[in-house]
């Protein structure tokens, strides 16, 4: 089968289309035929040597969507799903034709979506929702989730909009994405080139602030979001793309009584991440969430996806077709 391997981690140039086996499958796992697969910042971070944990050679990907080949009664063959879990990352990923997936990862497709969107959703969504549940949101909640153009960003936008928050608000550091953004139809987007985050908030919720913030990027994002928390406010920082290192004023925690914390989508059980998808899924049945793919590529230019996604900074997913 074909696969698109990382030889090295070097960048762009260490990824090579290669003859793999197929994989044999062992005891409670099941075959994937991918037939697409979600590109992220993390195969860029570990292609560019940025995640020690991870060694070469490997198949990038951590997310994807396909069909069940012998299946069970659980999943009967041709089974649509999608995944997410170790792949790319401490075992051969989705950059590939074939993958073997333990049962538990697997996640029903609604019929209501195709594959090539099915493909980003599991990272985006999952982490989206499930970091909001861990902030404490519920129906009435003013949310901001900047960067209306990053996967986490935009779903946390439109699950938290579609739970019934009172605001659910994001950001663009670019004017035009702010305008791309309004003619999808998010109305309560932040143009940072001609106001600041805090004062954005501010505006839109007339002084109140956000009750809960996912940060999906980190750097000096994370350290302007603090002070548009709303008191007894919580933020959830689980992304870096935009930076390792934040500085933050401690009395926008302080005086506001207010939390930091982590998130990890790895982390998180899978019995909660079935949970998370079955609210998900039906908020996508229903088109409440419409998951935004900007750009598809097929798998042997996977280097020119990662370019894309990481010099573009698109408004929606990456995908490659498989």
């Amino acid at each position: 089968m074909r696969a698109m391997r990382a030889e090295g981690f070097g960048g762009y140039s260490d990824l090579r289309l290669v003859d793999i086996p197929k994989p044999d499958v062992s005891e409670g796992r099941l075959l994937v035929r991918m037939v697409a697969a979600g590109v992220t910042p993390l195969d860029h971070t570990i292609l560019s040597g940025h995640f020690p944990l991870s060694k070469a050679p490997l198949v990038l990907g951590n997310e994807g969507a396909g069909i069940i080949e012998g299946g069970d009664p659980d999943f009967p063959d041709g089974t649509r799903v999608a995944f997410l879990g170790p792949f790319g990352v401490f075992e051969d990923g989705t950059y590939s034709e074939y993958v073997e997936v333990p049962k538990e990862l697997l996640l029903p497709v609604p019929e209501t979506i195709d594959d090539v969107a099915a493909a980003g959703l599991p990272v985006a969504y999952l982490t989206a929702y499930l970091a909001l549940m861990n902030a404490g949101f519920a129906t009435g909640k003013v949310v901001l989730a900047p960067a209306i153009g990053g996967s986490v960003g935009n779903a946390a936008t439109q699950l938290a909009r579609a739970l019934g928050a009172r605001h659910s608000i994001s950001s663009t550091t670019s004017h035009a994405k702010a305008e791309e953004a309004k003619a999808l139809g998010f109305s309560e987007v932040i143009d940072l080139t001609t106001e600041g985050l805090a004062d954005g908030v501010n505006r839109i919720t007339d002084g109140y602030g956000a009750d809960v913030v996912i940060d999906g990027i980190g750097g000096k994002i994370l350290s302007d979001a603090l002070p548009a928390l709303a008191r007894g406010g919580s933020l959830i920082t689980l992304g870096y793309s935009a930076g390792r290192e934040s500085t933050i004023n401690v009395t926008d925690l302080i005086w506001k009584v207010a939390s930091i914390k982590g998130f990890s989508l790895l982390s998180e059980s899978a019995a909660a991440r079935n949970a998370a998808w079955s609210v998900i899924a039906d908020l996508l049945a229903s088109a409440q969430v419409k998951p935004i793919v900007a750009k598809t590529f097929p798998l042997e230019d996977a280097a020119e996806a990662l370019r894309y996604l990481i010099e573009e900074r698109p408004l929606g997913r990456v995908i490659l077709t498989i």
